[in-house]
């Protein structure tokens, strides 16, 4: 989905080492996003633009946050939304697919640039909140991560961004800590009584 790829530009080293990296800033980065999801941006963004790309995920990755720690849309984060939104115009189409019956209603973004792309990235969200299940957006488990993404298994039990990377460095930082309170201190490292 284009909105968690971009809340995810903020990069967090999962493993632990608190390394972190703002992807906004690296042009190679930017360039795959503008591929991955076929952003209609004809050139990278200003200073001015990535400042304010920068507001805009700020922004979402707090609500988000907010959303996962169970609380509720309010009416100034519809209204936040809705201003991101209306900073740029869409066209819309009635199309046909040539073998069915069923017609479907297409957005085309007016412009091509970066405020158009903010506006796109707003209504991505705006789409999930709107036809998704707010319990299915979630943040990853492993609290180095921070990876935002939309929980798509069928019993919604999806609890990190990856299970091979942060669920399993989860799993053996639990188990390492569990060894370490249930193994009583060695004789080798207790210092020694003299009488």
């Amino acid at each position: 989905m284009l909105w968690d790829d971009f809340v995810n530009s903020e990069w967090h080293d999962w493993r632990g080492s608190g390394r972190c990296e703002d992807r906004l800033d690296q042009e190679k980065w930017l360039q795959w996003f503008m591929q991955q999801d076929q952003i209609t941006a004809t050139r990278l963004p200003s200073k001015k633009e990535l400042n304010e790309l920068k507001e805009l995920r700020s922004f979402l990755f707090d609500l988000i946050r907010h959303i996962t720690s169970g609380g509720n849309l309010a009416a100034n984060h519809i209204e936040t939304l809705n201003r991101w939104m209306g900073k740029a115009p869409v066209y819309r189409q009635l199309t046909q697919a040539a073998a069915e019956q069923s017609v479907n209603l297409s957005y085309f973004p007016a412009n091509a640039n970066w405020t158009q792309v903010m506006a796109e990235i707003s209504a991505s969200f705006a789409s999930t909140l709107g036809n998704g299940e707010l319990s299915r957006i979630r943040i990853c488990d492993n609290p180095d991560c921070l990876w935002v993404y939309y929980d798509d298994t069928r019993n919604r039990s999806k609890r990190y961004c990856d299970d091979k990377m942060c669920g399993n460095l989860m799993k053996v930082r639990r188990f390492r800590a569990k060894k370490k309170l249930s193994t009583p201190p060695s004789t080798d490292s207790m210092p020694a009584v003299e009488e």
